[in-house]
């Protein structure tokens, strides 16, 4: 029987670099989209995916749809030629609203295998957009969602971004109430963070603080659970049934191969990266930036932090029977979060609240502080 496999393709291009950016992207790269593309289907097919079908296949960047239409669906033929691909995977593309607008182009991708679309929203207030660098406007994000169901896509998510330049909780709601109202399927909402090296990172004194942060992300939690969004992670909600199944395998330890530089990896008890170096790729160097076995420590600790980033929380039996290890020595500390209202123990489960996942960072460092003690 084969295993699950997730396939996560990198694509470097955007067409601005927005100023709180610190993934892999390059702007104003477009002669070099073929043979990056190129590339990518030699990097591909000396992949040796013997005895794994992929279920979800994610297109990520920078900005998938920047490559139009003729290239993702050649890069998809080739990942299936590559790998076999699970009949009703997930297949996601990321795009900005700017390149995502046309029906033809879409139904294009659609035709070609692709099934869900991650819509960078980022905002529905232009002025608010223009301050990040975002180079599409809200009537933009409205023309491609509209596109995007006409095109038959029923599976769709808007990223949001909250704690913008200058923004308060009430222009937040009205954030929140706009991407509701174009009912996706899913939601992804962010705090912003003033990354070292980024164009915002000089201006981070002018964000707002982490109390209006923490206010603006319980009003997201409050909100969008009562007009049908399910919270299944700290920054994601779902429609029932629809959440990210690519983004869940990084959550749950799943198995995960990455293509293209800067891509991760977690695939046969290793964990690696390739070079945030485009130039390198094309010249077909396999650079790796990182590459390590993950001890059975190492995958203990992730456990316990990806689980607790998940409103599933912790299963004290998989722990165990995972692990080998009693799940007795975190329970003190588990009652006392609870006590303050961190935490919630439902059957033999513990979950971390809202207000817990605003402390979260804490709460991990401690749990993996009992962990070393061990």
């Amino acid at each position: 029987m084969s295993r699950a496999l997730g396939i996560y393709i990198h694509v470097p291009f955007c067409k601005q670099k927005c100023v709180y950016c610190d993934f892999y992207s390059l702007p104003h790269r477009e002669e070099q989209m073929d043979a990056y593309a190129a590339a990518l289907r030699s990097q591909l097919f000396e992949t040796d995916f013997s005895g794994y079908e992929a279920d979800t296949v994610y297109f990520g960047g920078g900005t998938p749809s920047y490559l139009g239409p003729r290239r993702l669906s050649a890069l998809l033929e080739a990942v299936s030629a590559a790998c076999p691909i699970a009949p009703g995977a997930e297949i996601t593309f990321e795009a900005n609203p700017d390149s995502a607008a046309d029906a033809g182009d879409l139904s294009a991708l659609r035709r070609a295998g692709f099934n869900r679309i991650s819509l960078g929203m980022q905002s529905a207030d232009d002025g608010e957009l223009r301050a990040i660098g975002r180079v599409h406007t809200t009537a933009q994000v409205r023309a491609a969602v509209e596109a995007a169901r006409r095109a038959g896509f029923d599976s769709l998510s808007l990223d949001l971004i909250y704690g913008l330049p200058g923004q308060d909780l009430s222009r937040w709601r009205r954030n929140l109430a706009a991407a509701a109202e174009l009912n996706p399927e899913h939601l992804s909402c962010y705090g912003l963070k003033a990354e070292p090296g980024t164009p915002l990172y000089a201006r981070r004194d002018a964000l707002p603080g982490d109390e209006a942060q923490a206010e603006m992300y319980l009003e997201t939690v409050g909100l969008l659970e009562s007009r049908g969004w399910r919270q299944y992670e700290i920054s994601n909600f779902a429609k029932p049934g629809r959440e990210s199944r690519h983004n869940l395998k990084y959550w749950t330890l799943g198995e995960y191969l990455g293509f293209g530089p800067g891509a991760h990896s977690d695939f046969q008890g290793r964990r690696f990266a390739w070079a945030r170096d485009l130039e390198a790729f094309l010249r077909g160097e396999g650079l790796l930036s990182e590459s390590q076995a993950v001890t059975a420590q190492e995958r203990a600790a992730e456990w316990l932090m990806l689980s607790l980033r998940l409103t599933r929380g912790l299963d004290p039996g998989v722990w165990e029977s995972r692990f080998g290890r009693p799940f007795a020595p975190f329970l003190p500390f588990l009652e006392r979060c609870a006590a303050a209202g961190y935490a919630l123990r439902e059957g033999p489960r513990w979950r971390l609240t809202p207000r817990g996942f605003l402390v979260s960072n804490q709460i991990i460092g401690e749990l993996l502080d009992h962990l070393q003690e061990e």
